[in-house]
């Protein structure tokens, strides 16, 4: 059985191919730039030679391809969009419009614009790319499900601050599962509001993937992952911080013998190392607000448990820019799960799709560790 993980985030998308006939040390795995980085990269190519550009396909992840179509429109460029595309930078389409200056066309529209403009098409998940990469390698990618990790905002309200709305989202699945695995869903199960994650799945029914699917937020997926971690795993049977310090956003889960004690995410480019422990140190106490998070310009922090962790609290982190944690008054442990932190969540997608189908869920359980009580670091 061979299952693709993809972890998609703003510099990097990080790729696992599981097969249950190897170990999991041994499956074949990519750490390749971004969908966003790529867009970027063809934006700022297109403005240099003075290109007009028009960008079709899904809602994806922002931030670097957004702020490259802003300084294309900038440079006197002209940049259409289809709504569907156009999402991708706001889902208000006045403020894409009148804001940020980007054309919109239907997809009618699209179609009929000259042939000298360069096509873009945006999504997270790009299976024929992928697939070619194995290729390349004389490896046909045949398998029999897949999962993709995305960080999603979802879809705020007007006038709602998408901040809190984000915030609100992680509360409500947390009190309604209390687990990190309920980050996770089937295709058909995906909530309206999450918008992101579903283009993804919309992406895949155009691109002929006939298995299942299923998809998880990039943060749970993560910290989840680095729980295979034999001393994060060790630290489990008590109370334990996980951070996953990602290059956009930094999310610290509490996590205890019942689940999910407390959690709070904020923006990494706001954050020091000094404020990090801060709020950690908070969290673990049981002070921390949610004000205190929102009102720094992140997205917020609940508590479930009222009673305190006791010092020294074990920290373990994981993310692209995890040594922002570095030299922390916690001490924390950089987790490796199966030796690679980069692939830490694809291995949370692993774990969850296990539960997501339960067809699946023998070896991969065995594979990682589960299916026998056997932790994965007392496997013969």
């Amino acid at each position: 059985m061979k299952i693709l993980t993809v972890d998609v985030g703003t510099g990097t998308q990080d790729i696992f191919l599981y097969d249950s006939a190897l170990n999991l040390e041994n499956g074949y795995k990519l750490v390749m730039p971004s969908p966003t980085m790529k867009v970027s990269r063809q934006l700022k190519a297109a403005t240099q030679r003075r290109e007009t550009v028009l960008l079709t396909g899904y809602l994806m992840g922002g931030g670097p391809s957004q702020w490259a179509a802003r300084d294309h429109i900038l440079a006197g460029g002209t940049l259409y969009a289809t709504p569907t595309a156009a999402r991708t930078f706001n889902d208000d389409l006045d403020y894409v419009q009148k804001e940020m200056g980007v054309r919109l066309v239907s997809d009618d529209e699209a179609r009929a614009l000259n042939g000298d403009v360069v096509r873009l098409e945006l999504k997270d998940f790009d299976f024929p790319a992928i697939a070619d990469a194995f290729a390349a390698f004389g490896f046909k990618l045949d398998v029999d499900a897949v999962g993709v990790a995305v960080f999603d905002h979802g879809d705020a309200p007007p006038g709602y601050s998408d901040r809190q709305f984000r915030f609100d989202y992680l509360d409500a699945r947390c009190r309604a599962e209390n687990r990190l695995s309920a980050f996770a869903y089937r295709a058909e199960a995906i909530p309206e509001s999450m918008t992101r994650l579903k283009a993804v799945a919309d992406s895949v029914l155009t691109q002929k993937v006939d298995c299942p699917l299923m998809v998880m937020d990039t943060a749970p997926a993560a910290v989840l992952g680095a729980t295979f971690d034999p001393q994060v795993a060790e630290s489990l049977r008590g109370q334990t911080l996980i951070a996953n310090v990602g290059n956009f956003h930094c999310l610290v889960f509490r996590l205890g013998p019942g689940g999910i004690d407390g959690i709070f995410e904020h923006h990494t480019g706001e954050v020091t190392r000094e404020k990090l422990d801060n709020f950690i140190t908070a969290l673990a106490d049981s002070t921390l607000q949610h004000q205190d998070v929102f009102d720094d310009m992140g997205h917020g922090a609940l508590v479930y448990d009222s009673t305190p962790m006791r010092a020294p609290y074990f920290l373990a982190v994981t993310g692209p820019r995890r040594r922002l944690l570095r030299n922390s008054r916690h001490r924390p442990y950089f987790a490796v799960p199966y030796g690679d932190m980069m692939i830490a969540g694809c291995f949370g997608l692993l774990s969850a799709l296990a539960e997501a189908y339960p067809e699946f869920s023998e070896p991969i359980l065995n594979s990682l560790g589960g299916a026998t009580g056997a932790a994965p670091w007392e496997e013969s």
